[in-house]
């Protein structure tokens, strides 16, 4: 089968989806108000609150969302055949995604820049706002370290994108002072960061000494350097400290200053990606060499793993957190709300799609592909491998050398992971406030003690579990637990969105069908992990953590929903503010 096909058809459906069921909604049923004074005006500070640009604001939030998930999760989830996980991404995104991360936007800016935490009081009840407090600090928890590992992997892999990366930095600053102080034009500035962040990835991809190679420093892969580690381990160690004061200091600076100049670098990036994938795609045009339907993967079911694997390639519930902790107090006017929320989901859409072309055309025979994918455990360890050979294959359509672009995907790939690393420390940090706030613990309202908690804490999910791998490895075996908590939090953010429609007398049955879909299906998967535990995955020790974390998170989701259906048959509920 001509792979083209699968993009002709993923597109079309995104690009009606946007255009008209968008459109619906945003009249139907969220109904914008133009003139609507969004909480970036109202509580302007020049740190969090700042009126922005909606194409800025959405290349900001895109790669905020998009980060490594919509790779991973399709490359993996495509161990079933690549038919169930093409129809959920191109669906999902449509029918849930979308009104999820765009709801959560509305939601957010009519209740002054809240998090959907904060909201959940006011809807629900103080008991499950407690609750789902608790659910997001365990959520980005373990997205801080599920990126930190993949961020600190893939430059150990690939040394030669560690320069381009950090470049980034200098560069986004620059930007962000010749736009916000001397009041240049974004574009221009940002086009010339990534053509110098290219330049340097093509340099570096064939001069040895400008890659950044740290286990090599230590004397090889083998080479037991100190307590045991190996140059392996203690790259990986080194590489998770400097990410983790690099984040500390991102993640406390004014939004303007690094945050937003370098997510609309990394919005560019993403469509310079996008093109290069896609150009590569028609003109090279790969045969799909996996089966529709994977006969042979037997070990794991795919209902309903496959939902919870894919995550953020259809919907994912940490869009929520970016569009009611950060993109809501920069939200210019509540109109752009359509652009930044709905079109960031098909955004990811997009990417997950391509994701999914890239790994099913990479291998010349099925054989070769079901050898790659013999089973789930090793669908989850090679996915983002296969995603950046296939991707470099692609490339190479349009005559770009295959080392040099998988340097330049590496680079994308890392580029976004620490995007969303980034935004979810300060997520964190927010949540870590709130939670103080409610418990009257004033230090842990502080910007710095809540950060330092953390980034800590963050550091610590990361380095100090031991599972089969041995060192650092703890962020690899909370990937399937990250799932399926992630796509709780969506149906529970969908929850709210659709007692909030409920009480404004609409039709909520466009975000209430998505929830109970979103719902039955993790519910299921996450019943599954706690009480089996898949085999292979970590020592005794490991699972112990695996079975904890994942049984709190199921019980205060169940708690939840249990208060939230009380709450959503209340014939008298309070009345609600102007604001909401």
């Amino acid at each position: 089968m001509n792979s083209l096909w699968l993009a002709v058809i993923g597109m079309i459906v995104f690009a009606i989806g946007y255009r008209f069921y968008s459109k619906w909604v945003a009249e139907k049923i969220y109904r914008l108000d133009p003139n609507y004074v969004t909480p970036a005006h109202q509580y302007s500070d020049g740190v969090d609150f700042v009126p922005t640009k909606k194409m800025i604001l959405w290349g900001h939030h895109f790669t905020s969302v998009a980060g490594a998930a919509p790779i991973v999760g399709p490359a993996i989830a495509v161990y079933w055949g690549w038919l169930p996980a093409f129809l959920w991404v191109i669906l999902g995104t449509v029918f849930a995604a979308g009104v999820h991360d765009f709801g959560t936007l509305v939601l957010s800016v009519r209740n002054k820049g809240q998090s959907v935490g904060t909201i959940t009081n006011k809807l629900i009840g103080k008991r499950a706002k407690i609750m789902f407090l608790f659910i997001i600090l365990i959520l980005v928890l373990m997205v801080n370290a599920v990126f930190a590992w993949v961020i600190a992997n893939l430059f150990v892999k690939f040394p030669a994108s560690v320069l381009s990366v950090f470049l980034q930095i200098p560069l986004a600053i620059w930007i962000g002072y010749a736009v916000y102080k001397k009041k240049k034009g974004m574009l221009v500035p940002s086009l010339i960061a990534l053509a110098v962040m290219y330049g340097a990835a093509i340099i570096a991809s064939r001069v040895p000494a400008l890659q950044i190679d740290l286990v090599r420093y230590f004397g090889g892969a083998d080479n037991t350097v100190m307590f045991g580690l190996s140059g392996v381990s203690m790259a990986f160690l080194v590489w998770i400290v400097v990410l983790m004061v690099y984040v500390y200091i991102a993640s406390t600076l004014p939004v303007w200053k690094l945050l937003q100049p370098r997510d609309y670098i990394n919005s560019h990036q993403l469509v310079v990606g996008l093109f290069i994938l896609y150009a590569g795609l028609i003109f090279l045009q790969p045969k799909v060499t996996a089966p529709a339907m994977n006969g042979a993967a037997t070990d794991v079911s795919w209902f309903p793993l496959l939902f919870i694997t894919i995550a953020c390639g259809a919907i994912s519930g940490f869009h929520g957190l970016v569009s009611s902790g950060t993109s809501s107090k920069q939200l210019e006017k509540e109109t752009d709300a359509r652009f930044v929320g709905y079109l960031g989901a098909v955004g990811e859409g997009v990417l997950a799609l391509i994701a999914i072309i890239a790994v099913v055309t990479v291998f010349a025979t099925k054989a070769d592909f079901t050898a790659a994918y013999s089973s789930f455990a090793a669908a989850s360890a090679g996915g983002l491998g296969n995603f950046i050979n296939g991707a470099a294959q692609l490339a190479t359509g349009i005559w770009i050398p295959a080392d040099i672009a998988r340097t330049i995907v590496s680079i994308i790939v890392v580029s976004f992971a620490a995007t969303t690393l980034d935004t979810s420390v300060r997520l964190m940090r927010y949540i870590i406030a709130e939670i103080g706030s409610e418990y009257n613990v004033q230090a842990l309202t502080k910007t710095h003690v809540a950060t330092t908690v953390a980034v800590v804490s963050s550091a610590a999910l990361v380095l100090l579990p031991k599972g089969p791998n041995g060192f650092g490895s703890g962020g690899y075996l909370l990937w399937p637990l990250f799932g399926t908590s992630n796509q709780l939090l969506a149906g529970v953010s969908l929850l709210l969105i659709s007692i909030w429609l409920k009480r404004q007398g609409r039709n909520y049955l466009v975000t209430f069908i998505p929830m109970v879909f979103v719902f039955f299906m993790t519910l299921w998967a996450m019943i599954q992990q706690v009480v089996f535990q898949w085999s292979g995955y970590g020592s005794g020790e490991m699972n112990m953590l695996l079975f904890g974390i994942g049984g709190l998170i199921l019980i205060f989701v169940l708690w939840i929903i249990l208060e939230a259906i009380s709450a959503f048959s209340r014939k008298n509920p309070p009345p609600l503010s102007k604001e909401m």
